[in-house]
């Protein structure tokens, strides 16, 4: 009698990539979207900074941006900055460029001397914002905050502005909006900064040095700051809350109306924590490091505290890159073993491993509609991928 043989359903194979552009001769250290334009920016290590039509897949521009080492290491757009956007480099500055009908404007508006050379990318202020949505109740959706315009006319040479070291008072801290600030690891290397973008002073430094001595100082002991996460819940009073990892694998949670110590601190991570991000209600976020981990959290704002709601093991070490869709239904990262991981971030299932770089993977980023997520690699290219697409809204009566 013939055994009978059970087919076991197959997987279904990952997607390739919906385009890949290439161009970069160096390793595309970041990325981002412009919220509103069909224009993705990537940075190298090189020093070039590229604009890509994500219609055509074709560069729109590009400019040398940073010298240095590493080059460009990170790039922000938002939808307050309008027509500019945010490069970040390893020569310790920050330049903001102009986006004009020719592309990224030769020289940039802003300069801002930062005096930081770690590898810690910064940090826009995240906020939340209320919208309508099926005629009952109201959604939170992400957006960065609006840094004031500039007063400067478009065409004049790069305006470059040396730092105030002096801090503002807390009072100034952090207006009610948190317009015009970025956060960034600081020139002391186990500190956070923020930063006035459009006035290049410094607002304050986390720890202040003044209200810790050395003996129970909060984050010397905790090696470089290798990752930071601004942004303002709702429960703050309009107040910046900053999410700050560590080279000990530790993260802590500040409120820059309590400089002196965190409000809160967890070890998820064995090893560095290398990377973070916060989810669009600014109650919970995705870490990974240089272990073999990811960590999906929630934060509890009337306690003040972390809580872990997802550990998830890894078959290599290594996330160099974590980000949370718009929508708070996808979560990616992206890993030194050339793959991209996307899970569920609701759940904390994996939903599919992407293995098209063909080196370490950099970084990862959703456009603002989250129809589109992009990587980029050492492998010198930026893959855009259609994953996942959300649902259309259903029409409802109000």
């Amino acid at each position: 009698m013939a055994s009978s043989i059970i087919e076991r359903p197959r997987r279904r194979p990952p997607p390739d990539p919906a385009a890949v552009l290439r161009g970069h001769r160096a390793a595309v250290n970041d990325a981002c979207f412009h919220p509103s334009l069909p224009l993705l920016f990537s940075g190298a290590a090189d020093g070039e900074l590229r604009a890509w039509d994500t219609t055509s897949h074709r560069t729109a521009s590009s400019v040398w941006a940073h010298a240095g080492t590493a080059g460009v290491y990170s790039v922000a757009a938002s939808d307050g900055l309008g027509n500019k956007i945010i490069s970040q480099g390893r020569d310790g500055t920050c330049k903001c460029w102009v986006i004009e009908e020719a592309g990224l404007s030769r020289r940039p508006l802003l300069t801002v001397k930062t005096s930081t050379y770690h590898f810690c990318k910064m940090s826009l202020v995240k906020s939340i914002t209320f919208t309508h949505s099926n005629g009952s109740g109201s959604n939170c959706l992400t957006s960065d905050v609006e840094p004031q315009r500039i007063g400067i006319e478009e065409n004049i040479e790069s305006h470059v502005v040396s730092p105030s070291e002096a801090p503002q008072e807390d009072g100034e801290v952090a207006s009610s909006s948190g317009r015009n600030m970025m956060a960034i690891a600081g020139q002391e290397s186990s500190e956070v900064e923020l930063w006035d973008i459009t006035s290049a002073r410094k607002i304050i430094s986390l720890p202040q040095s003044s209200n810790a001595n050395a003996k129970d100082h909060p984050t010397k002991q905790k090696g470089l700051c290798m990752a930071v996460q601004a942004f303002i819940p709702y429960e703050s009073a309009g107040y910046v809350n900053i999410l700050s990892s560590y080279e000990d694998g530790s993260t802590l949670w500040w409120d820059v109306r309590k400089p002196g110590f965190p409000l809160s601190s967890v070890k998820y991570h064995s090893e560095s924590a290398l990377s973070i991000a916060i989810d669009g209600s600014c109650t919970g976020g995705i870490s990974g490091g240089a272990d073999d981990k990811v960590v999906i959290f929630t934060l509890d704002h009337p306690k003040g505290m972390f809580a872990l709601r997802k550990e998830i093991e890894l078959e290599r070490p290594g996330i160099a890159g974590t980000a949370i869709r718009p929508d708070n239904k996808i979560a990616a990262t992206a890993g030194w073993d050339h793959r991209i991981r996307v899970y569920n971030y609701n759940k904390g299932t994996a939903l599919a491993v992407l293995k098209y770089h063909s080196d370490s993977c950099n970084a990862v980023t959703f456009s603002s509609d989250s129809k589109l997520m992009a990587s980029c690699s050492t492998d010198t290219t930026v893959a855009l991928w259609e994953l996942y697409p959300p649902k259309p809204e259903s029409k409802v009566d109000i």
